[in-house]
């Protein structure tokens, strides 16, 4: 119900029009009328707006008008960052069943907000579900991006296309070899077919990127000597959201930061302190169409 909320504050408290309204959101304004009938029947307008408590309704406009972003959804701060981290992806998991239409094909990364937002979802329309990149070796099987695939695969009801290999490869070979095997195959050929992409992001640092865990101590030093600070899906970007080429590239398996610029929805999911910096890269990049974090964090990106 996030975007019919977004839609009815539109149009009840900053007094827009339908068109304008449809406009904003690339919606019909048949779908927009539909969005506010919806609000009305469901309770979340009655005198005024009702939207969810966790979520920062200001902060969110001013996320979402700063970067062009097509949808920003902030969720305010719990006082428990494990707390605020499944509401990030509650919230993420709601927004997904609003936004996917049976013609989609949704691609899906790895990360523990991710994994909670699959594990949150209740609905999803009927659609082609894969895996953008391969797993963590020390991830136990009943986490980590194929259980989220098959997870959303199974509310779905739709395909599941799965990488059962490692994200990060001892070389250049063992990758193209892999990626010649026909299930991982079937998976990278429909990374030109996204519709709609759910990435993690990640600093450049242990905490916060699964990417810098699984490669050697001197290569997290030797990236991070040419600049690296940030990753999404084992891409590597420095300050100014410009990717840097390094041999890591030749042994991952992963979806291609350029075949991501393609897709015409990219939702980041994303929070806490942390990875303040490497959100901001990451906008910086212009991969990202729209994105779901935390009042921290947008406090830092608004330059509060």
């Amino acid at each position: 119900m996030v975007q019919v909320a977004a839609i009815a504050r539109r149009f009840y408290l900053d007094g827009r029009s339908k068109v304008e309204i449809a406009k904003e959101f690339g919606l019909s304004r048949f779908k927009v009328a539909r969005a506010l009938e919806t609000a009305r029947e469901s309770g979340i307008v009655r005198i005024d707006i009702r939207l969810p408590a966790q979520l920062d309704a200001e902060r969110s406009d001013r996320l979402r008008e700063a970067f062009g972003l097509h949808h920003a959804i902030v969720v305010a701060e719990s006082g428990d960052p494990l707390q605020t981290r499944r509401q990030v992806g509650t919230v993420a998991a709601d927004l997904l069943s609003e936004i996917v239409t049976p013609d989609d094909v949704l691609g899906l990364t790895s990360g523990r907000t991710l994994e909670i937002m699959c594990a949150e979802l209740t609905r999803l329309e009927p659609c082609t579900i894969v895996q953008l990149n391969g797993v963590i070796s020390d991830q136990p099987n009943d986490t980590g991006p194929v259980e989220t695939v098959r997870r959303a695969a199974h509310i779905s009801g739709g395909s599941a296309y799965p990488i059962y290999a490692p994200l990060v490869l001892p070389d250049a070979a063992t990758a193209r070899t892999l990626r010649a095997d026909p299930g991982i195959a079937a998976a990278f050929g429909h990374f030109e077919r996204l519709t709609k992409a759910v990435v993690a992001i990640g600093g450049w640092d242990e905490q916060t990127s699964t990417v810098y865990q699984a490669v050697s101590p001197d290569e997290r030093a030797r990236y991070a000597e040419m600049g690296v600070r940030a990753d999404m899906s084992a891409q590597l970007f420095n300050t100014k959201g410009e990717q840097v080429r390094t041999d890591l590239d030749d042994r991952v398996l992963s979806v291609r930061a350029e075949q991501l610029r393609r897709v015409p929805e990219v939702i980041a999911v994303a929070g806490g302190a942390a990875k303040a910096e490497a959100i901001g890269i990451m906008l910086r990049t212009g991969l990202i169409s729209s994105l779901v974090t935390d009042a921290s964090v947008a406090r830092v990106l608004l330059a509060e």
